[in-house]
């Protein structure tokens, strides 16, 4: 029997892909995910109907409201009457029409690398309204957003894939969809009700703490601002079932961290000692601070764990979409309630991950490849895959060969060090998206500078954060890079966190999570902090901006052995400390009176007056002044000329001229100042010869710095050694840099003296 349609009807149903007439035969329209949104109201638009296809629909027309219906609408809704035999003929002209697609709901057909190649050049095409350079020096917004490209979807034949809205789990390949409260940590999560008292007390209630000390992570202090605050011990033994991972990762996850386990995979744990306590904590979702990763022992190790943690918990809130997609089938026979289907934010990204360079970036993005796709022989689809490899990867040749430096520099610089990038990835069970459109994306990697450059600032015209609206986990690594960047950008970033977006962007909500309306997305985030450092200005980040209803685990040990250990050199160490009534006074140019005179207790004006007098002889030359901060160096450089002494300078921006320049004029004692930023020293780690005085404007932020800078004056051996000094300035609000430099109990005993200490210590090997 052939199908009675008019000639427009035909048309409009060609022109729909198979995805598309599915959703039509099952929900009777068109799905929302493919509506091109513009901001002018489009015209309505009228379509003649042939007099069959209105009597079929009779009955749905006598049961609809009087309000105007479009034609284009009551089109579709003609289609929910089809017979059975017309369906079975529709599916054989669609069978004809897409035979070249790739049906994600078979999910087990295998996938050729032609295959792979192909869907590659065709996303690369299809992305061509996306900018290519994903640094997005313009500074409009995030690629793919409607200010760059107004048709944010032109990859019609696999834009499908990565529509969560329009994809079912597999039997086998889908994981498990019934996600239990009382067990799995993801549901107790999301699905904690908080009441308005509680959210009101938050800013009153006291943070309780209670420490512990776990045997790889040492001493943890668990806190919380809620009233219930739970802690716990890990087991000796782990099981990956216990943890509730979401297939596939039981079995990719073993081979993924094979590097890092000893002996077979199937007789060893899954995880290494330092693994199984971290992913205890990210699992349990709870804020976790750990300010002992480092880029040379133990960084790729806390990346391959924290990866895990994030594809996991991204895979199990899609697989919570899918599931009430499903189930959104049997509303028509009155079964289920709208608050049973409330299972997304008021935007798609889940997942923030702050990484400082595009090497970080591709190695996160080739964890999440290995993670979903193991050792399986169906390999799975990452779209502009060779596009991305293109822009973040490095060419090994672009790196001089007689470069020497530190390992530690090595690790840390290593590959393409570019930090202003930004790029969305879209997760399915077998593909991959990368340079997703941010409102389709489930992850965004990006570097500060590269969020910035979004966000905006007040009064600009152009800006947007609505993306972070819901996100549920953040990740911020190597936070103490960013010290060495720029900070201000983190804080700007803290502060768009989980604000109520501008636009709608088409969101359903009737499927949003009822504490993300009420804006209480901020006490469900879970922030996930990695240093390589205590430092005052990460602790206030996770101090101020966690507030997690899980709480917050912060790891907390005291170096025992300062970084003084580590200077090779025989030398005279002089400590003095400045009193400060408070910081404000330590930072700001504040006075302070005392009797009838007036007393300056900044530490420029103690720097000035007690320290630089001493080395305003002609007898001290050669003295390096240390500075960590740039704004105390462009003080001091602004009153070394004024007061016309005979100085050089180096900075972070200092030309590759002017910086040999400068070098060689302290070394020949043509000049006897030189000012030498921590920034400077961290990107280049030159060798600065000719040091015989050296003058610590502030303790380092890195302790190793210091040692670095004093084993400097053995580059030069004159027999000056008698000669050397080293004097460091400090307050009593430096603790946590003097414990590390000096160790924990040589602080204790410089810090409660409420006197200058002077304390000389020679170098200890």
């Amino acid at each position: 029997m052939g199908k009675r349609r008019s000639r427009s009807q035909s048309q409009l149903l060609n022109s729909l892909t198979k995805k598309q007439k599915k959703h039509l035969r099952d929900f009777g329209e068109e799905h929302p995910f493919y509506d091109r949104v513009s901001r002018k109201e489009a015209k309505p638009q009228t379509c003649q109907l042939s007099e069959s296809l209105d009597t079929s629909s009779s009955e749905s027309e006598a049961e609809s409201e009087p309000e105007q219906v479009s034609g284009y609408n009551r089109l579709l809704a003609t289609l929910k009457d089809v017979s059975k035999e017309d369906e079975e003929e529709e599916e054989e002209e669609d069978s004809v029409i897409d035979e070249t697609e790739i049906n994600l709901e078979d999910g087990d057909s295998d996938i050729s690398v032609e295959e792979e190649t192909a869907v590659e050049s065709t996303d690369m095409q299809k992305n061509a309204a996306l900018p290519a350079d994903p640094k997005g020096k313009d500074g409009h917004g995030p690629p793919g957003t409607s200010e760059e490209s107004p048709e944010e979807f032109t990859d019609a034949k696999h834009e499908s894939l990565f529509s969560l809205e329009t994809n079912f789990l597999e039997e086998e390949g889908g994981g498990n969809c019934s996600l239990k409260a009382s067990q799995d940590p993801f549901a107790q999560h999301v699905n904690k009700e908080l009441k308005e008292k509680e959210i009101q007390a938050v800013a009153t209630n006291p943070k309780t703490t209670h420490q512990l000390k776990w045997p790889i992570l040492g001493q943890l202090v668990f806190s919380s601002r809620f009233q219930q605050l739970e802690t716990f011990k890990p087991p000796k033994d782990i099981d990956l079932k216990s943890l509730h991972l979401q297939k596939p990762l039981e079995s990719t996850w073993i081979k993924t961290n094979s590097q890092f386990l000893s002996g077979p995979p199937k007789s060893s744990s899954p995880f290494t000692p330092l693994q199984k306590e971290l992913f205890l904590i990210m699992n349990s979702y709870r804020d976790l601070f750990y300010p002992e990763r480092t880029a040379l022992k133990n960084g790729e190790e806390i990346r391959h764990v924290y990866c895990l943690h994030v594809i996991n918990h991204v895979l199990k809130a899609n697989a919570q979409v899918l599931a009430n997609n499903s189930r959104c089938r049997s509303r028509k026979l009155g079964v289920g309630d709208d608050d049973d289907f409330r299972d997304q934010g008021l935007t798609r990204p889940k997942v923030l991950i702050v990484v400082p360079f595009r090497e970080a970036a591709l190695r996160v993005v080739q964890l999440f490849i290995s993670l979903l796709e193991g050792d399986s022989k169906k390999k799975i689809i990452v779209s502009n895959k060779k596009r991305f490899n293109g822009e973040y990867g490095s060419d090994p040749e672009e790196r001089p060969p007689n470069l020497k430096r530190p390992e530690d520099y090595e690790a840390v610089f290593v590959g393409n060090i570019d930090d202003h990038f930004r790029t969305g990835v879209a997760i399915l069970q077998r593909s991959i998206r990368l340079y997703a459109p941010f409102y389709s994306s489930d992850i965004l990697i990006a570097s500060p500078l590269g969020l910035r450059t979004i966000i905006g600032g007040e009064g600009e015209k152009k800006r947007d954060f609505d993306f972070l609206s819901s996100i549920e986990l953040l990740i911020i690594d190597q936070a103490d890079i960013y010290l060495m960047q720029n900070w201000e950008h983190v804080l700007h970033l803290m502060n768009h966190m989980n604000l109520l977006p501008l636009d709608s962007h088409g969101v359903d909500f009737s499927r949003v999570r009822m504490w993300s309306l009420n804006n209480w997305s901020k006490y469900y985030r879970q922030t996930l902090l990695f240093g390589a450092l205590q430092d005052a200005q990460i602790n206030s980040v996770f101090n101020k901006y966690c507030v997690n209803v899980q709480g917050q685990v912060a790891v907390r040990n005291v170096p025992m052995t300062g970084s003084i250990s580590h200077v090779l050199v025989q030398l005279p160490h002089v400590f003095q400390r400045m009193e400060a009534e408070n910081l404000a006074s330590v930072i700001d140019a504040s006075q302070g009176t005392h009797g009838s005179r007036m007393v300056l207790n900044t530490w420029f004006n103690f720097f000035v007056n007690k320290i630089l007098p001493q080395y305003r002889d002609a007898v001290m030359s050669h003295t390096l002044i240390y500075v960590p901060s740039y704004f105390d160096f462009v003080r001091l450089r602004n009153y070394f000329k004024k007061e016309e002494l005979n100085f050089t300078h180096i900075c972070e921006y200092t030309q590759k001229s002017g910086v040999s320049r400068a070098r060689h004029f302290f070394l020949q004692g043509e000049k006897q100042f030189l000012l030498l930023t921590e920034r400077f020293h961290f990107y280049k780690r030159y060798t600065i010869k000719g040091i015989r005085n050296l003058i610590f404007y502030e303790l380092p932020t890195y302790p190793h710095f210091y040692s670095d800078v004093c084993n400097m004056l053995q580059a030069s051996t004159r027999g000056e050694e008698a000669a050397w000094t080293c004097t460091v300035l400090y307050s009593k609000y430096d603790a946590q840099r003097l414990a590390a430099v000096v160790g924990v109990e040589r602080a204790a005993q410089m810090l409660p003296s409420k006197k200058n200490v002077h304390l000389f210590i020679t170098g200890e090997r």
